[in-house]
C-alpha cells in the first residue's frame, strides 16, 4: 500500500488517487466488484439495490431503445467513476463542481483505459436520459416515490429485487465483456 494519503487500494490491491488516476491503475475488475457492492441512493431504498444492477437495467434499457453496443456500453460504465469515489447523492453533488470536475475527468481515464474512447454528446446524452428514467423507476419501485412529476419513458421490464453482489459483479463483467469485445 502507498504511503500517500491521497490514495485508496482497490480490491485488485492497486494504489490509485482517485483524482490524479491514470489508465494503467484502472481495472474492470475492481470497478465490477466495487459497484456489487455500492447500494443506490445512499441505501435510503427498501432493500439492497447495487450501482452496479442500476448500471446493468441502463445498459438493458438502452438496449430496448435499439441503442447502438457503443451507447450501451457507455450506460453500463456510466457509473464507473463511482468504484473510486464513492456514490454522491445528486443534491449533494450539486454543491461541489470541483467534484464534479474531478469525477469527469475520472471518468474519462476510465474510458481511456477500457479502450471505449469518449462519448459524444449525443451518446452522453442519451445516457443521461436512461439514467433518469432508472432513477424515476428506481425510487417508484423501491420507495413508493415518484422523483419527477412525470414519468419518463421505460421500454424494458426490469428487476429491482435483491440479487447477491457476487452474481451482480459475475453479470457486469460478462456484460462488458460482450459488448467491449475484450
Amino acid at each position: 500500500m502507498s504511503s500517500n494519503p491521497n490514495e485508496i487500494l482497490t480490491w485488485g490491491g492497486v494504489s490509485v488517487d482517485p483524482f490524479d488516476a491514470v489508465p494503467e491503475q484502472i481495472d474492470i475488475r475492481d470497478i465490477a466488484h466495487s459497484l456489487s457492492l455500492l447500494c443506490r441512493a445512499n441505501g435510503h431504498i427498501d432493500h439492497f439495490y447495487s450501482v452496479a444492477q442500476h448500471c446493468l437495467n441502463c445498459e438493458r434499457e438502452a438496449e430496448a431503445r435499439g441503442l447502438s453496443l457503443r451507447a450501451r456500453l457507455y450506460c453500463l460504465l456510466h457509473d464507473a467513476s463511482e468504484c473510486y469515489i464513492s456514490d454522491l447523492i445528486r443534491p449533494v453533488k450539486r454543491r461541489f463542481p470541483l467534484y464534479s470536475e474531478g469525477e469527469a475527468r475520472l471518468q474519462q481515464v476510465i474510458f481511456q483505459a477500457l479502450g471505449v474512447g469518449e462519448p459524444t454528446p449525443e451518446e452522453w446524452d442519451f445516457v443521461g436520459a436512461i439514467d433518469d428514467s432508472l432513477l424515476y423507476h428506481e425510487f417508484l419501485n423501491l420507495r413508493g416515490t415518484r422523483v419527477f412529476e412525470q414519468a419518463p419513458p421505460l421500454r424494458a421490464a426490469l428487476s429491482y429485487a435483491f440479487e447477491r453482489p457476487d452474481g451482480v459483479e459475475a453479470r457486469y463483467l460478462s456484460c462488458y465483456h460482450t459488448l467491449s469485445g475484450r
